[in-house]
């Protein structure tokens, strides 16, 4: 029960925070003032690509979590994305976190704090 609640935690919050990735794209990309518009499309095609990849793992872990959570490839699919969402969250200490901007400096803690929960839920099963 627990294994579960961890695991649809580490999901939810995931999926959450990739999906507040993608609703400001367009104030983030305009932030940046006067670009070339290949730099506009670059930022907005990494910044979409982020929530994405966020939502991805976290439905991922979802679906496997609710289809055969005990499974070797649920094991397997939990082992990748934590390790996955700790990549994330090491580039964004290097980088986003140097911004002044809140959100940005969450990014390495949210990421980390799904990782936890993804793995202990995984290593509970």
């Amino acid at each position: 029960m627990l294994d579960g609640v961890l695991l649809l935690g580490g999901s939810a919050l995931t999926v959450l925070w990739g999906s507040a990735h993608l609703l400001p794209t367009k104030s983030v990309v305009r932030g940046f003032g006067e670009i070339t518009p290949d730099n506009k499309h670059i930022i907005t095609m990494e910044w979409i690509l982020e929530g994405v990849a966020l939502i991805w793992i976290g439905v991922l872990v979802a679906a496997v979590t609710a289809i055969d959570p005990a499974s070797a490839i649920s094991r397997c699919v939990y082992f990748l994305s934590a390790i996955a969402l700790l990549v994330f969250a090491a580039v964004s200490l290097f980088t986003g976190f140097k911004v002044k901007f809140l959100p940005f400096r969450l990014c390495p803690f949210i990421f980390t704090a799904s990782a936890i929960l993804i793995l202990v839920g995984g290593v509970l099963r």
